[in-house]
């Protein structure tokens, strides 16, 4: 036994506790000591039946991530759950907390699972582009199933115990604590009140419909369509060797199939983005500092950053005041919060007594003296990044109230959050919260100044969170996301200048997964918000058509016509053959023979261009380190997570190689592919991006 797993034995039952807080997680530390557990019950002649059981808040929620990619150590998982499924005496498994993944497998190898009511069981490795690897794929089906089975590995989402014990997953859901209960139920088998078999004698006496179990596997290849990712039609194979082959065959089918899936790129990025995501939540650098409490909110703007806002506010539990200019500004803001929320009923998420509650959490004013009594002042108002919005609340907010500059993303370009601050006397209260254009993003940047009270930024950090949306931070008053996406569209402007189409580039993107082409989210934005015409990189050109489609009144999606058209009530935008000719002419006008630009080329020119913007990132401290950048950009820009973000796409190609095309594509003068000085250092030391983030 080891230090993280403790055997402890008496009348007959074994009673092994695993004990890795705060997870549980089975690293090779757990696996080493269940191993030396499970041997040391079975060979004890006076122990007749095992207790598996976890201490702490949960059972193993998962495999340890960090072991992906390192040199294996022994003993394996599957070995583990092998042993436990293998097991002459009865294991009985005790579940709470999350089991997940990796716990999940180990819970299956059991003869028996009992569940408390809070438990929540599911297998989500498919999300980081991989199957379960110990058994997972075998035993489930076989277990409740096919068809529920891919079910659980398709979706990776977890189940209720109710849920479970439905479909056959828990024999057991239990009201006084899993572990009592099993313990219990141990208790009465040495007496010889109650019959367990083991794990393998429960398996023989299962019967299975494998006429059921084929059509539950045609339907779920059926339902691939097009997949990106090579998991889902792994795991469909999988289940369906669990039916055709021999159990021993199976098993192998699935570790070959869970070795072939841990080496592709897919696996590699989904994997990066996990821990990106859990990094990028972390505020170490923070210290003891403890987030402020936020009870009341005031938001002086009514446009559709203040709405969005002051719903996820209300939400929390939060009560808002909505300020507008007048009475008319302040009629379309309360408006469009009550639209949402219709939003948050038609769609499931919101029940009709829950809006009620939320609305009747919301009030309106017109002078900013009615938010003197926030805890959190969300200035969102059109006049905010210029700090107008700052001089009318400064004699206004109460001592110790969070003061932040909001905005659909605070521009690429100069005015940032900086300018707004500039006067402002109360600087350590003062910070910034960025939203990206595209719908559904859950992306919330936290724009700071080095004068930030680090409780101003713990506060936002933690409401981020409640929010459930992906907090980033960033340390020089401006938007990460939007100075990386404005370096895309500089070089996608230089490829449409050269020949391409704007619907040509977002073709190009979308096939490559983005969420959305970048002239689309131009149109999101609003083609005056997103940093202008040459993105907003220092010594860009201006490819010069941007500039011609403004001045035609296309505005972007709230005027009905940008780079698209967005008619009312369709699906989505349409293209317009009106914007072809505008960028004809200006290429005329410039004397610019149009050339042949490929998907691919656009592709490489435009990740390029992000990586580029984002290495000044880290260079110049504006981002705490790379994966940061990456979380930012899939989170709220539309960058394909199975690729993991520029950083993480710019570390699969290689520095060396990266700067080579930089070069290549910088021949022409144009400064948004002039390689950043950093690239320089880190190849002279044999480092990658990855190599720069904080632990």
């Amino acid at each position: 036994m080891t230090g993280h797993v403790r055997i402890a034995t008496a009348e007959g039952i074994a009673r092994i506790t695993i004990d890795n807080p705060p997870l549980n997680l089975l690293g090779a530390p757990v696996r080493r000591g269940l191993a030396a557990a499970l041997e040391a019950a079975g060979r004890n002649p006076a122990v007749q039946v095992i207790v598996l059981a976890a201490a702490g808040a949960t059972w193993p929620a998962g495999a340890d991530i960090h072991e992906f990619g390192k040199p294996a150590e022994g003993p394996a998982l599957g070995e583990i759950c092998a042993a436990v499924a293998q097991s002459r005496k009865p294991v009985i498994a005790a579940l709470h907390g999350t089991v997940l993944g990796g716990g999940l497998e180990l819970a299956l190898a059991a003869a028996l699972r009992l569940a408390e009511p809070g438990t929540a069981l599911g297998l989500p490795e498919v999300t980081l582009g991989l199957l379960p690897g110990a058994g997972g794929t075998q035993r489930l089906p076989r277990l409740v199933g096919a068809k529920a089975a891919l079910g659980l590995l398709l979706s990776g989402l977890p189940v209720a115990a109710r849920r479970a014990a439905e479909i056959g997953l828990v024999d057991m859901v239990t009201e006084g604590g899993a572990e009592a209960a099993a313990e219990a139920l141990a208790r009465t088998f040495v007496a010889g009140g109650a019959e367990l078999p083991t794990a393998a004698e429960r398996a023989e006496g299962r019967s299975l419909d494998p006429e059921a179990w084929l059509a539950a596997v045609a339907a779920a290849r059926a339902g691939l369509g097009p997949a990106r990712l090579p998991a889902p039609a792994r795991i469909i194979d999988c289940v369906e060797a669990a039916l055709l082959l021999p159990e021993d065959e199976g098993f192998a089918y699935e570790r070959t199939a869970f070795g072939d899936l841990v080496e592709t790129p897919e696996a590699a990025a989904l994997s990066h983005a996990f821990l990106a995501e859990r990094r990028a939540a972390r505020q170490d650098d923070l210290g003891a500092a403890a987030a402020r409490q936020i009870a009341r909110a005031g938001i002086l703007g009514t446009g559709e950053v203040a709405a969005e806002l002051a719903v996820a506010l209300m939400a929390l539990g939060i009560d808002v005041t909505l300020v507008g200019q007048d009475g008319q500004s302040l009629s379309a803001g309360l408006a469009r919060v009550a639209a949402l929320l219709e939003r948050e009923v038609a769609g499931g998420r919101l029940s009709a007594a829950g809006r009620r509650a939320e609305w009747a959490q919301i009030a309106g004013g017109l002078d900013p003296a009615d938010l003197a009594t926030a805890d959190l002042i969300l200035l969102a108002g059109a006049d905010a990044a210029a700090g107008a919005g700052l001089r009318r609340i400064a004699g206004v907010a109460r001592p110790g109230a969070v003061i932040a500059v909001c905005a659909r993303a605070l521009s690429a370009r100069a005015p940032g959050l900086d300018p707004a601050a500039a006067g402002f006397g109360r600087a350590a209260d003062l910070a910034g919260i960025a939203l990206p254009p595209l719908p559904g993003a859950r992306l919330l940047e936290i724009v700071t100044l080095p004068a930030t009270a680090p409780e101003v930024t713990a506060t936002l950090a933690a409401l981020a969170a409640h929010m459930g949306r992906q907090g980033v931070r960033t340390f020089d008053g401006r938007s990460l996301g939007a100075r990386v996406f404005a370096a895309g569209r500089q070089a996608a402007d230089l490829m449409v200048e050269a020949g391409a189409s704007p619907y040509g580039v977002d073709r190009a993107l979308k096939d490559y997964g983005f969420a959305a082409g970048l002239y689309e989210m131009v149109d999101r934005a609003g083609l005056g918000a997103a940093g202008g015409p040459a993105g907003g990189q220092a010594g860009a050109r201006d490819a010069g058509f941007a500039a011609a489609i403004a001045a035609t009144g296309r505005a972007g999606r709230a005027t009905g016509g940008g780079y698209y058209r967005w008619p009312e009530g369709a699906d989505g935008p349409e293209e317009d053959r009106e914007v072809l000719t505008l960028i004809g002419s200006e290429r005329r006008g410039r004397g610019i023979v149009p050339r042949r630009v490929t998907a691919p080329e656009i592709r490489a020119r435009v990740l390029a261009a992000m990586a580029n913007a984002g290495a000044e990132l880290i260079e110049t401290g504006a981002a705490r380190c790379p994966s940061d950048i990456d979380v930012a950009m899939m989170a709220g820009w539309g960058f394909p997570r199975w690729k993991g973000g520029p950083m993480q796409v710019a570390d699969a190609l290689g520095l060396l190689a990266l700067r080579k095309e930089l070069r290549d594509h910088a021949r022409d003068g144009e400064a948004v592919w002039q390689p950043a000085a950093l690239f320089d250092e880190m190849i002279k030391n044999g480092l990658r991006f990855s190599d720069l983030n904080v632990s």
